[in-house]
């Protein structure tokens, strides 16, 4: 199901580009960005170190506009969980995530664009 693909990759794989992207562009600790998106110092650590979030692979598109969500995010910290709503809810309607879909659930036809519908 589309929600399972959400939570197994999508999250993953967005608080991994997120980290990555505090500590270079931000220059936040690992605790500040544990803070920013709910989890452990050891959870960032791993989102760093590639151990988490890799099975999905985010285009330029995507990227540009995670970039975006991390900027809004460190300019408005009280307000992060609104942003990664957002974020989600953008991604989740992308090509990405159906071709992901599709590759975990090989019945799923070629011309199935359920998890890119706009809500």
């Amino acid at each position: 199901m589309p929600q399972e693909i959400e939570v197994w990759y999508l999250i993953p794989a967005i608080r991994k580009e997120l980290a990555k992207i505090f500590i270079s562009k931000y220059e936040m600790s690992q605790k500040e960005i544990a803070d920013i998106l709910g989890l452990t110092e050891s959870a960032v650590s791993q989102y760093l170190k590639d151990k988490r979030g890799n099975q999905l692979k985010f285009n330029l598109n995507e990227r540009k506009i995670i970039n975006k969500t991390a900027k809004k995010i460190s300019e408005d910290k009280n307000n992060s969980i609104k942003h990664l709503y957002d974020l989600c809810n953008t991604l989740k309607n992308t090509k990405t995530i159906c071709d992901l879909h599709r590759k975990h659930n090989p019945k799923i036809s070629k011309d199935c664009d359920f998890c890119s519908m706009k809500n």
